[in-house]
């Protein structure tokens, strides 16, 4: 070997990757330009079309509300449908996703007072028609930001004709839905106590209604007892507890459990009526010690126990019957299933003006309600018990007019009948989701629809039904149409028949809508679709007329709400009738019916042909199982006989990074749009199809970090197979079984890739989806495939077979790895396949791959790579300790029993990209460092170098070929 040989630099005869994609991303700058050109191509469009005729998959966007910036839990919500839409596309299937928004409401009526109190304006002196215009101002505002900014998240959708329940046409549709109900006879009106927000004046749904921890008032209070069969009674006090002291003024009985056994206690000079399962509770809270001595005692000479039944006749009266009135009518007791003794005393006030329990056990003996208290929640002027004071006006849940010292206390002690009362009651209460203020129950006149009502309903054919009948298929794959049940028992057998994902679902909401009351549709607000009823001042009765309901919907389609005015009651009426006859209903319904039925004005018009009744999947939060779910599958299966849904999906919430709840007080809050600023939209796509949405999950600066290496990762393998491939053509392309054995192997885990991807799709399990991807990319590709590979790619001849089946095999992965991942990173996806394709379309409008079948042992590979593990954790101490610079440097020991059947020592060596390899009988695997000498082009330390710069066997070769090949060239 001559000086100027060993001088000579290899560098230009390896075939090192070549490729324009950037290492760094710059996700922020670079997104919105691929979102300008897919909005300039069409792209949504494009791909519509290119489904067209396929088999459809309809997800029915629940409609957020129009009202503010997006935050993270839209994004997560976003992100997942984005998801479920794409890989049902990427499947093959039409999937339209048509988004809406919920426009109507208390929180954007809110928003529009406090616009008029800064200018001191009143809101009642403002035309009805000027206040709505300018709640639809406000909505219209919000829809137009959110959706640029659940556009910006990539989120695919006919974003240039969404649906909005304040448009005229829905608005219609929901009044449509309306009538529906009343020509059935699912509608009524009554006096019930309802969930009532004394803050916003109005009913509230069950879904509008949260639960918090609070303290309050327990109070035990005595009934005197005048008149029993069992005479001994007579005298004694019947001891009630509470924690609402407010409606202790209201009480019109005392409820006992039939079955409950009960007993008279000493407490002072007075004899107290009491569960005997109570009274060591009721010795505590009443200042008795640990053993309970210093309380009330069961009387010494007074063995008999009471069942609850021989309770039947007996009378009380009000502690403050000495005001006359209503206060002096007497107070029975009657049986109550609802009364138990895991608390209290075991007898149970009723105030059927401020409880269901109370309100229908009254009912049923002849106690009506009083309807005392205002919407404002104060008592009216006009009952207050005793003259009216700052302290006695006072709002029923200020804590000041419940506490031990307070009005309502203070009343009852200077009666002589309060025995205890204490501010430190722990206990879950229900509270308005929007105002974060305390509910009460309030007695007031609404309308309803019936849970219970057997009816006889003409369930109208949608769309779908009407296809599949066109075409000869079933008449509705979701469930035969109700055979007349009544609406729980209808919605409780869809519930049966609808596939919840997770399936714990099924639990949740089929409890929820077994034990709901009926349905209270209507709210005292202004912003909203009206209760277009007319009831006859005479009946009593709502009309129902085919005729004058067909104007009253044209009349709303029309003119959207503003339709349903007192001037138009003539022409809605029709010249047969006298508007002087009717009351026109001015109340709005509960927004959860807007969005409940936007089923049918959405999936079932004419407006999205694309859409379908009923859809394959509604998705949304866990909330939901109270609130959209609900009211979809209760709108649905009163008017339809069966659910809007065949699957439903939803997810949990996003906490802050230490678990806690998300709060702007906390400073905890991550604002999706300052992550896209930072990172970028597909980083949040990926931390949002990462975490187990179905159960709460954590988002925080250090994990989006970690979210931001983990895209680093998957980014970098793409940009190594982009290089790698660089000047691949078909011609360069290896028949599977021609293949050597890893490529082979390889092609098996993508298989099994394959497979566990169009199960996680089918599962909605966008977490093993996107994990699974993840690991293939990291752990099989990148730190094993690639790492052997690389010597490989660089070093052989650009015509070996060897170096033509890898490049294969990168091709064939790059083509199922870059549409596995075009649901996940929609903008990086886009980026890499227009890197290698600048002149080919959208990646968005590619199929689900088409995965080639090989016939690897994988078993036998597995093995192995157990074994290569072994051999880097034993290179590691030397190449830390610098013995060696790397594993090519080390000469290794192998136990011949770990060595699966087939593999060679040179093999070996070159799956671990070590010197050389001996396979010997020992039991552990040993490194030394090699002796050999360095080949000067692959690095590789070989027997046969001569020394240190020369070439091995296979360089040589290469080498030569390139330079007779030059010199052909020259």
């Amino acid at each position: 070997m001559t000086d100027e040989t060993k001088k000579r630099d290899y560098r230009d005869t390896v075939f090192l990757p070549k490729t324009d994609f950037p290492m760094k991303a710059g996700l922020p700058a670079k997104e919105p330009g691929i979102l300008a050109r897919w909005e300039e191509q069409g792209l949504y469009a494009r791909l519509r079309k290119s489904r067209r005729g396929r088999e459809k998959f309809i997800l029915h966007d629940g409609p957020p509300y129009a009202n503010g910036n997006i935050h993270i839990g839209h994004a997560l919500n976003k992100v997942l449908k984005d998801a479920v839409v794409r890989t049902q596309t990427l499947l093959g299937k039409d999937a339209p996703y048509v988004p809406g928004w919920d426009c109507h409401g208390l929180p954007i009526e809110w928003k529009i007072e406090e616009k008029y109190r800064k200018k001191k304006r009143n809101k009642d002196e403002v035309p009805a028609k000027e206040f709505r215009q300018e709640c639809r101002e406000y909505a219209a505002e919000w829809v137009d930001v959110q959706r640029e900014q659940f556009k910006r998240l990539g989120v695919s959708g006919e974003w240039d004709k969404p649906y909005l329940t304040m448009a005229p046409e829905a608005e219609a549709g929901i009044v449509a839905e309306l009538l529906k109900f009343a020509e059935t006879g699912q509608l009524y009106r009554g006096a019930k106590p309802v969930m009532w927000s004394p803050v916003e004046k109005t009913a509230l749904a069950e879904a509008e209604v949260e639960y918090e921890d609070i303290t309050s008032t327990q109070i035990d209070v005595a009934f005197e007892i005048v008149d029993s069969p069992i005479k001994e009674l007579v005298g004694a006090h019947a001891l009630i507890w509470t924690t609402t002291p407010w409606t202790i003024p209201v009480n019109q009985a005392l409820a006992y459990g039939p079955d409950i056994e009960y007993v008279l206690v000493n407490y002072g000079d007075k004899r107290y009526l009491v569960a005997e399962d109570l009274c060591y509770a009721l010795s505590l809270r009443t200042g008795a010690n640990e053993n309970g001595s210093g309380g009330p005692e069961v009387t010494a000479n007074c063995v008999t126990i009471y069942k609850g039944s021989d309770l039947a006749g007996t009378i009380c009266r009000h502690p403050m019957h000495h005001l006359g009135g209503f206060f002096a009518e007497p107070r029975p007791l009657l049986p109550g299933d609802f009364v138990t003794t895991d608390s209290g005393t075991g007898l149970v006030h009723m105030a059927p003006d401020h409880g269901e329990d109370d309100f229908v056990l009254c009912k049923a003996h002849g106690l009506n309600p009083q309807f005392v208290v205002d919407a404002d929640g104060r008592y009216k002027e006009d009952w207050l018990w005793l003259p009216r004071t700052d302290e006695r006006s006072g709002s029923v849940i200020n804590p000041k007019f419940n506490a031990p010292d307070g009005p309502i206390c203070s009343d009852l002690r200077e009666a002589g009948a309060l025995l205890s009362a204490s501010a430190d009651y722990e206990h879950s209460y229900p509270h308005s989701w929007r105002s974060k203020a305390k509910v009460i129950y309030r007695c007031t006149p609404q309308w309803f629809v019936p849970m219970d009502q057997p009816k006889e309903h003409i369930f109208p054919k949608s769309r779908a039904e009407k296809r599949w009948e066109d075409e000869g298929g079933p008449a509705n794959d979701s469930g035969p149409i109700s055979d007349h049940p009544t609406l729980r028992e209808t919605a409780m057998a869809q519930i049966d028949r609808t596939r919840l994902v997770p399936a714990k679902g099924r639990n949740r909401i089929g409890s929820m809508v077994e034990g709901r009351p009926d349905w209270v549709l209507s709210r005292q607000r202004a912003w909203g679709v009206p209760i277009t009823l007319f009831v006859d001042r005479k009946s009593g009765e709502y009309l129902v007329d085919e005729a004058v309901n067909a104007r009253i919907i044209e009349a709303i389609r029309a003119h959207g709400v503003d339709g349903w005015d007192e001037a138009s009651a003539a022409d809605l009426l029709g010249p047969d009738r006298d508007p002087a006859d009717y009351e026109m209903v001015t109340d709005i319904l509960d927004v959860w019916f807007d969005s409940g039925t936007t089923h049918a004005f959405v999936l079932e018009s004419d407006n999205w042909p694309d859409l379908e009744s009923p859809a394959d999947l509604y998705l949304e939060g866990s909330d939901q199982h109270r609130g959209w779910f609900q009211s979809s599958l209760l709108e649905s299966c009163a008017t339809r006989g069966h659910a809007p849904y065949k699957q439903v999906l939803t997810h949990g919430f996003t906490m802050a990074a230490d678990g806690r709840k998300m709060s702007k007080s906390l400073g905890n809050t991550v604002d999706p749009l300052k992550v896209m600023q930072e990172y970028g939209a597909d980083i949040i796509r990926l931390w949002a199809l990462s975490v187990d949405y179905t159960e709460d999950h954590r988002i925080g600066p250090q994990i989006l970090k970690g979210v931001a290496d983990q895209y680093r990762k998957l980014r970098n393998t793409f940009r190594y197979m982009l290089g790698a491939l660089d000047g691949f053509d078909e011609a360069e392309r290896v028949d599977v079984a021609d293949m050597p054995e890893l490529e082979r192997y390889v092609l098996t885990l993508l298989g099994d890739l394959d497979a566990k991807m169009r199960r996680a799709v089918n599962d909605y399990d966008f977490n093993a989806y996107t994990r699974a991807l993840v690991d293939f990319m990291n752990e099989d590709l990148s730190a094993f495939f690639f790492d052997i590979r690389k010597d490989r790619l660089y070093c052989d001849a650009p015509g070996s077979m060897e170096r033509r089946a890898y490049r294969s095999v990168l091709d064939t992965l790059f083509h199922a790895l870059i549409r596995y991942a075009a649901p996940v990173l929609v903008f990086t996806a886009e980026e890499v396949w227009g890197t290698r394709y600048p002149d080919g379309d959208s990646v968005h409008l590619l199929e689900w791959p088409e995965v080639p079948s090989a016939d690897a042992d994988a078993a036998r590979w597995n093995a192995l790579r157990t074994l290569r593990e072994r051999v880097m954790e034993a290179i590691e101490p030397l190449r830390r300790e610098k013995t060696i610079r790397s594993g090519l440097e080390a000469e290794v020991a192998v136990p011949a029993g770990a060595v699966p059947e087939g593999f060679t020592a040179d093999e070996l060596a070159t799956l671990f990209i070590s010197g050389t390899v001996t396979i010997a009988e020992t039991d552990t695997v040993a490194v030394t460092k090699s002796a050999d000498a360095k080949c000067g082009r692959c690095w590789r330390l070989l027997p046969e170098v001569d020394e240190d710069g020369d070439l091995c066997n296979r360089c040589e070769i290469v080498v030569a070929e390139l330079d007779a090949a030059q010199g052909a060239e020259a």
